[in-house]
């Protein structure tokens, strides 16, 4: 019998790559989606709009109990992926308040709402971040460093991780957080940096645009792909006993290499088109994190695939291909 999954989240980067992921293995795959998602398929079902008619869709909203408890008692998961979250580290800044609701009450009425199905062994995953290392005590960082995040979202991912941790010890469910370090590619969406910089290197190529404004060009950050980390998520959930991973590559580049890299791939100089914007740079900056994944090498026997070149080359060819389909914003 084909293993029943739930993804929340399942329109977003991650929710894609894990589904086509999770189907290639025989999974039924379910996700949650707010009604107005299916009422608008081209832009916001874009990124599942290949896979649709093999995936079950259900309207609900992680701010509703009611709504992710019967969503849950009627497909009776194997496993249940949480990936939904508000999460744009510079949005956090603007909105905490709405950042900490959905993020924090979201997970906590998910982890209740599985709970209740314990008898039938459900397994949890939990995405959390390097974000939570934020002003970090160590270089690498492991799943032992402390917990110092600088942004409401770092705060409601902090909160998160331990909500899940909290029901793994309290109520004995098959509960892991997966504290996945940056990762990016061309389903990335365009508020992040890494997609603002393909996005503006192919546009500029093009001479859609002169110009592409960033903010700290220092920041330092553990970059992998995101089709190499969801394989990492259902490793988690494939063990007898659940865990907690740091997942990365265990290589830092600045937002500065990822700009030098992506403008010389369409055979220009990044110094001529970037210019710095002060209004981008965070009110507390997050300077290096740099993953130490030893643990899910070790257990997962997971290491990363795609090299950091790799990635921004997969991205800035794409946006080159897309840059005028505008369905993608």
């Amino acid at each position: 019998m084909s293993k029943v999954a739930l993804i929340t989240g399942i329109t977003g980067q991650d929710g894609s790559y894990l589904s086509e992921l999770l189907l290639s293995k025989g999974y039924k795959v379910h996700g949650i989606v707010r009604r107005v998602a299916l009422e608008d398929e081209i832009h916001r079902l874009w990124r599942i709009r290949k896979i649709l008619d093999d995936v079950t869709l259900h309207a609900g909203s992680l701010e509703s109990y009611a709504s992710l408890f019967n969503i849950i008692l009627k497909i009776k998961p194997n496993e249940v992926y949480h990936l939904a979250a508000q999460s744009y580290v510079g949005y956090s800044f603007e909105d905490e308040f709405s950042t900490l609701n959905a993020n924090i009450n979201g997970t906590h009425y998910l982890l209740s709402a599985v709970k209740e199905f314990t008898h039938s062994n459900v397994k949890f995953y939990f995405a959390a971040s390097s974000e939570m290392f934020g002003k970090v005590s160590e270089t690498p960082q492991n799943e032992n460093t402390p917990f110092n995040p600088r942004s409401s979202y770092g705060i409601s991912k902090m909160t998160g991780y331990h909500l899940t941790k909290n029901y793994r010890e309290a109520y004995k469910l098959h509960a892991s957080s997966g504290i996945l370090f940056n990762h990016e590619s061309p389903r990335r969406g365009f508020e992040f940096v890494t997609r603002k910089i393909s996005h503006g290197a192919a546009r500029i190529k093009k001479g859609l645009q002169k110009k592409l404004q960033l903010g700290n060009l220092k920041a330092r950050r553990d970059w992998g792909h995101a089709k190499d980390y969801v394989e990492a998520m259902w490793l988690m959930l494939q063990q007898e006993n659940p865990n907690d991973y740091v997942i990365g590559t265990g290589i830092d580049y600045s937002v500065e290499d990822f700009a030098k890299k992506a403008f010389a791939h369409v055979g220009l100089n990044y110094k001529d088109h970037v210019v710095i914007d002060e209004k981008l740079i965070r009110p507390t900056e997050v300077d290096t994190l740099l993953a130490n994944f030893d643990k899910a090498k070790k257990i997962l026997k997971w290491n990363p695939k795609i090299s950091f070149d790799n990635l921004v080359v997969n991205m800035v060819e794409h946006d080159l291909e897309h840059v005028n389909d505008f369905n993608l914003s």
